[in-house]
């Protein structure tokens, strides 16, 4: 099994089912059935690439291939995955068909643009494997600029009424900071070994040159893009609004997966090829993200839109993210890394769930709904299972990253930490009052009776739930597998755990 390609094969499996797809009949029965076929066999590979990667090993990389692309210009085709990468390319492979099948009726009016659309989400997929797996900076930043196209064409052909609107404000935001990322890309290959493999990870790590200024001005480069992915304030204005006109199921894989190449990219290059950068940088970045935490928090409890009300609680979580990243500990890093699998689940059952209630009474507005509990009792407990994950309740995943972090944190930066748990308290407020004003109360006075979630919705839900239900009560695969990314990655930076601080007993006598 190990003799074959198979991050290779994980890209190229969905992108010639997405080819396929697209040159089917219009509006052909099996253009779906294809679609949750490609991603299943997409999951089926990842699992086997886990089932595949060895913990123990020392090696930076696992399931490695590189061949020459553009070897004048240093450029390989190079893939590869470490703990991290790996655990976050699976959780991508899981919400691919947990989001086609929520997808099933989002193109009521079929022909052409059915089968555009599920094309498309799988050629998303195709790039958000690419996008972890790439080992060669240039390739990576294909990947990273190539999420953009299926993207924007999924909120700007099938989203709400501003659709056109947040499409193109996501793509300018992201092509901004992607541009700032290009020419600290170029500036990198000057300043690395150079050759026909200049720009390997391999080769950069800890070979990058250039004095203090460039190596700050190459970091900035890359976290500038990095931030306005994530989304970190004061750039993510763009995400409320492609979160709120996107179908639920896009909103899944742009908050879920999509913002992960943020917080992705900032531990794997900004911290180690650039460690020194990364100290100078660190105290500004904890800023920026206490006030992301309690920030989004804020604005989410003020919200009349249930999907905004969603978009602005991952503002929130980001910033936990960002905070874990840049504590620069072991076991912050841990939280953080496990803070990006647990929120793409509980933001996948956040947005999936209310998008079923949202189709069910045709408003988004929070003050629409009550009494939901008494009309859709599953629906309403399975909303509120996925609120409770969002607010990292004890026995969720959110909630053992979510410790981790601030824990991890506290050991470093003990105001930062403080602030930041004011962020749990906040998540309290906005997802209990969400709950309570759209389920509980009278039931509601409704012109058509109203079903309650059907078979196919519920295999949409039931591996959502099981996923953060799981990783709240056994995390440790997942903390096995991503602990030597964390630390690599802390012995790159230069750092090492606070030593801790023993009282000294028997003086009090």
């Amino acid at each position: 099994m190990s003799s074959l390609p198979l991050l290779t094969l994980m890209m190229l499996v969905p992108l010639v089912a997405a080819v396929v797809v697209a040159l089917l009949p219009a509006g052909a029965a099996y253009v779906k059935h294809i679609s949750l076929a490609a991603s299943l066999l997409t999951l089926v590979l990842a699992i086997a690439a886990w089932a595949g990667y060895d913990t123990s090993s020392t090696a930076r990389f696992q399931l490695t291939e590189t061949h020459p692309w553009i070897p004048q210009f240093g450029v390989s085709y190079a893939v590869g995955v470490d703990g991290m990468a790996l655990a976050l390319i699976v959780m991508a492979t899981i919400l691919t068909p947990v989001v086609l099948l929520a997808a099933w009726n989002d193109v009521p009016e079929g022909g052409r643009r059915e089968n555009a659309y599920f094309a498309l989400i799988l050629v998303l997929e195709t790039f958000m494997v690419g996008v972890f797996a790439a080992t060669d900076v240039f390739l990576f930043y294909v990947f990273f600029e190539a999420m953009l196209i299926p993207v924007y064409f999924l909120i700007g052909l099938y989203g709400g009424s501003r659709r056109q609107y947040a499409a193109v404000k996501f793509l300018l935001f992201s092509l901004a900071g992607g541009l700032v990322m290009l020419v600290a890309v170029i500036a990198l290959y000057f300043h690395g070994p150079g050759g026909s493999e200049g720009f390997l990870l391999t080769k950069l790590t800890g070979a990058v040159t250039g004095g203090a200024t460039a190596q700050r001005l190459m970091f900035l480069g890359f976290f500038v893009a990095f931030a306005v992915k994530a989304p970190m304030w004061p750039v993510h204005t763009w995400l409320p609004d492609a979160a709120t006109e996107a179908k639920p199921g896009v909103a899944v894989l742009l908050v879920g997966v999509l913002d992960k190449v943020g917080t992705f990219g900032m531990i794997r290059f900004c911290l180690q090829l650039f460690p020194e950068a990364s100290k100078w940088a660190t105290p500004t970045v904890i800023v920026l993200a206490v006030i992301s935490i309690v920030y989004g928090a804020l604005l989410a409890i003020g919200q009349t839109d249930m999907m905004r009300l969603i978009a602005f609680t991952s503002v929130s979580h980001f910033g936990f993210i960002v905070l874990g990243i840049f504590a620069l500990t072991s076991t912050a890093g841990a939280g953080s890394i496990l803070y990006m699998i647990n929120h793409g689940f509980s933001t996948a059952g956040l947005f999936l769930i209310a998008g079923f209630l949202v189709a069910r009474r045709g408003s988004k507005r929070i003050p629409d709904f009550g009494g939901w509990q008494r009309v859709t009792p599953v629906l309403a407990g399975t909303f509120l299972v996925a609120g409770l994950s969002g607010l990292a309740l004890p026995g969720m995943g959110s909630f053992v990253s979510e410790i981790l972090v601030i824990v991890g944190t506290f050991e470093k930066y003990r105001v930062a930490a403080v602030l930041a748990a004011t962020g749990t308290v906040l998540a309290a407020l906005y997802i209990l009052l969400m709950y309570q004003r759209t389920m509980t109360g009278p039931k509601p006075d409704l012109a058509v009776e109203v079903a309650d979630l059907g078979w196919r919705e519920k295999f949409v839900v039931i591996p959502v739930i099981a996923s953060f239900l799981f990783l709240g009560f056994y995390p440790k695969p997942v903390l096995n597998l991503i602990s030597s990314t964390v630390t690599t990655t802390l012995h790159d930076v230069g750092v090492t755990d606070p030593t801790p601080t023993v009282a000294v007993s028997g003086s009090a006598q």
